[in-house]
Parts: structure tokens; sequence; C-alpha cells
């Protein structure tokens, strides 16, 4: 099953870690040096062009971590995947 960030963009459900609130997130200090190393290190990922709200922290299997800014709010996020509003994959 795949969860849709916004602008095209899915991920594997099954990869998904955690996702954050951008603005409760980025008054941390340590998570800011998170996704400060994400960025240096090419990992972090902006969905579409809008003003990121969440952070959505991928972890593919046999891959390295990728850090998603997606324009949807967390509580959009967690209802597509509780309510089953994701997509199967191939479509």
């Amino acid at each position: 099953m795949y969860l849709h960030l916004g602008s095209n963009v899915t991920v594997p459900s099954d990869d998904i870690v955690g996702i954050f609130d951008l603005d409760n997130c980025s008054s941390s200090r340590i998570t800011l040096q998170f996704l400060r190393a994400a960025e240096e290190e090419g990992m972090v990922f902006s969905v579409g062009e809008e003003l990121p709200k969440s952070v959505v922290v991928c972890c593919p299997e046999g891959s390295w971590q990728r850090v998603y800014l997606s324009p949807l709010n967390v509580t959009t996020l967690v209802r597509r995947i509780e309510s089953g509003l994701y997509e199967e994959e191939g479509e």
C-alpha cells in the first residue's frame, strides 16, 4: 500500500518510520540537526512547491532513509492511513 504525500508523490506505507508536524518539530534543536544532516546527505525531498506542513521520514528496506517535506498536514496524512485512503501498488 502507498500513501499519497501530495504532488503525485507516494511512498510505500511499510517504509514510513514517522510523520511529524513541521512547526512542532522545528522548534527542537535535535530535530533541526537531523533535518540539516539529512539535507546535506541529499536525503530530503520537497513535495511540491507549497509551504511544507509535515515531515515524513521513510526508511526503505535495503536503501538509505528519505525525508519528505509534504504540504499536507499530519492529520490529513494520518487519516489517509487509518481510513485506507491510500493507493494499492500499481494504481
